[in-house]
């Protein structure tokens, strides 16, 4: 058999393992090509991997979003429990497909108290040291939590991290504060949007259109928010879980979504977004759909497409299940959220 020549066998191995990456597409990840708009040639990495919040559900939804009305390419990842292949949310230890940041122009994120294999993390850390914007959402906060890889490089990402320079872990590092309590009664109270509380803010291009939102999680205490961060929305909770109940006027205000320069060891600067609000039934609010899509583009540098009137809507159905540890829905496969 005639010999192989070089660039023949490169091309046949390239267009091996792209064929694999397409097979994979639907059963380890999801990705959507973008159709014609804006975003045409970017590519927005979106993470889902908490417990309690369903971002399993609403990651694909502002991914269809995202490509289908805006041209972006989007991949989302799940956490997958290795033996099964199954969704499993409470599974901490495995995200796959982060390798995909390394094409990513931007990265949102959903995770709560992960604990990864370092070859993961590391995806991570060199988006981050090439300084490429990143929303995280509610709990991305308190992100990872270490228990056992104690001597892992990126234990001091835990959310109670004392390491020096990484004191209350990824979230402040990165997002500008950690875990501090729920300001709002669990379960009990919602979170109302004082879209006009900062005045100096209120031609913040993110804040295009965004006029209400009302989601039934509650309000997150804030306490370690940096000088350097900008805070564009502050909550107040509401004396119920419906969008009619009144707000709580004996309670503090926090803030809810804000934005703030990073930097790690190594790195280029680049800029976070961040909200306590999130839910899979927060984004039930067409405005708080309104606010990351907004902030994504305000973060890839494409503020003058933000107008008031972008559309929003769902790109076929979108159910969310109710937030809960363990209510996530069984036997899910990435497949199953196409």
């Amino acid at each position: 058999m005639p010999q192989l020549s070089k660039s023949l066998f490169f091309s046949l191995v390239l267009t091996f393992f792209t064929l694999l990456a397409c097979a994979q597409n639907g059963q380890t990840f999801l990705q959507f090509e973008g159709k014609e708009g804006p975003g045409k040639g970017k590519h927005i990495v979106l993470v889902a991997g908490d417990d309690e919040y369903r971002s399993e559900e609403s990651m694909p939804m502002l991914g269809k979003i995202l490509a289908d009305r805006y041209g972006f390419k989007t991949t989302v990842l799940f956490p997958i429990h290795p033996g099964s292949g199954d969704i499993v949310p409470n599974y901490q230890n495995n995200i796959l497909g982060l390798e995909h940041l390394e094409s990513a122009d931007l990265m949102i994120m959903l995770i709560r108290f992960r604990e990864l294999p370092d070859e993961q993390s590391r995806y991570i850390e060199n988006f981050l040291k090439a300084g490429k914007p990143i929303i995280g959402l509610r709990t991305s906060t308190h992100g990872f939590a270490y228990s056992k890889n104690m001597n892992s490089p990126y234990a001091k990402w835990a959310f109670n991290s004392k390491a020096e320079g990484w004191e209350r872990g990824f979230g402040q590092r990165i997002f500008g504060e950690t875990w501090v309590n729920h300001h709002g009664i669990h379960a009990k109270e919602g979170t109302r949007a004082l879209i006009d509380g900062v005045k100096q803010m209120n031609d913040h291009p993110v804040l295009r259109g965004v006029k209400d939102i009302w989601g039934p999680s509650d309000v997150y205490g804030i306490k370690n928010l940096p000088k350097e961060a900008d805070v564009l929305i502050y909550g107040q909770s509401t004396a119920g879980m419906d969008d009619k109940a009144p707000l709580m006027f004996e309670k503090s205000v926090m803030p809810i979504a804000w934005t703030k320069p990073y930097q790690i060891e190594g790195g280029k600067q680049g800029t976070a977004f961040a909200s306590t609000m999130g839910a899979s039934l927060d984004f039930q609010s067409a405005d708080l759909r309104r606010l990351v899509i907004n902030a994504s583009f305000w973060l890839l540098g494409m503020q003058d497409t933000i107008t008031p009137d972008l559309n929003v809507d769902y790109i076929g159905e979108y159910k969310p299940t109710n937030f809960g540890f363990d209510t996530f829905r069984k036997g899910m496969r990435v497949s199953d959220f196409k």
